[in-house]
């Protein structure tokens, strides 16, 4: 057996150290900036310098904004929160340019937010299209990310769909056929229709309302172009790129931890959201009690200490 002399331990230790740099992430400075991408430039702001591991979270859409995500800053007591706007939305550039509407796009364009940022170690969480996106980004790039949470997410336009049919058979008959003769003449814009699809979002993506927090300080909109060029007119119609979209049947291939979240009453209904958890192994699934697809809105309390809780086991490991 080989003993080592005690002029070796320096040496040790220096190693040791530098294997331990270069799994752990550089210090995150809390603020805002933009990053260069391909198609333009994303805007960013990291809240929180902790020394805990990032999370980095994606908002939903396609073309949606991650002002929503402001209500999860109570993350940032120990870690950094990482939010940025997809390009063509929110505070990035603005853009209708629809050979940037892609999912490969989208995840080269994280990849390159994930480079620029010098993350080695991070939690990576995906709402709704940002599970989609999430789940696209892991089979292409699974190295350096801890886990994967997903919040009320679509993983398959066809069973999404689905699942909405379901959904609108719970509303009066009437605003079913304002729906159905709307969805046959292609009309999107008549009053009774709006009336109809309102009803719809109270009951199944945000039934309370927004709650505003200090962070969100620019009025930045979505990306109409970008929403309906890849999904549709509305939540439950999907005429776009995305219309087949399905990677349900790659869910197997996950192997870091997993959570799944989902509202009680949401559009990613809870028993599909299940049917994904069953389908990777060591992962976990909870229902946010009264809540909508907007889960963070609806119920943000338990929003948090599910994720909280997900996380606090992976580190006590």
């Amino acid at each position: 057996m080989k003993i080592f002399r005690f002029s070796h331990i320096p040496i040790l230790i220096v190693l040791i150290a530098i294997l331990m740099a270069c799994k752990s992430n550089p210090t995150l400075t809390e603020g805002e900036g933009y990053i260069e991408v391909t198609g333009g430039k994303i805007w960013y702001h990291i809240i929180g310098e902790g020394n805990e591991t990032p999370i980095l979270f994606l908002h939903g859409g396609p073309g949606g904004t991650s002002k929503s995500f402001y209500n999860f800053a109570e993350l940032s007591v120990d870690r950094p929160v990482i939010l940025f706007d997809q390009l063509g939305s929110g505070r990035s550039d603005y853009h209708t340019d629809t050979t940037l509407m892609t999912v490969e796009i989208f995840v080269e364009q994280l990849e390159q937010l994930k480079n620029a940022l010098n993350l080695k170690e991070y939690y990576l969480y995906g709402h709704s299209w940002g599970g989609l996106l999430g789940l696209a980004y892991y089979l292409e790039h699974p190295e350096h990310m801890k886990s994967l949470i997903f919040g009320s997410p679509l993983i398959s336009t066809p069973l999404w769909i689905s699942d909405a049919d379901t959904l609108l058979t719970s509303l009066h008959d009437s605003l079913q056929s304002v729906i159905q003769i709307s969805i046959k003449n292609g009309d999107f814009n008549s009053i009774e229709y709006l009336q109809a699809e309102s009803v719809f979002y109270d009951n199944f993506i945000l039934r309370t309302s927004r709650i505003k927090s200090k962070y969100d300080t620019v009025p930045k909109e979505s990306n109409r172009t970008i929403y309906k060029y890849m999904w549709g007119p509305s939540e439950f119609i999907s005429t776009g790129t995305l219309k087949n979209y399905d990677l349900s049947n790659r869910l197997s291939e996950i192997e870091i931890p997993t959570l799944f979240i989902t509202g009680e009453f949401d559009e990613a209904r809870p028993s599909t959201v299940k049917s994904f958890r069953s389908q990777v192994p060591n992962s976990e699934f909870v229902v946010i009690e009264g809540a909508g697809h907007a889960t963070m809105h609806d119920n943000l309390k338990d929003n948090i200490n599910a994720i909280k809780d997900f996380i606090d086991k992976i580190e006590d490991k």
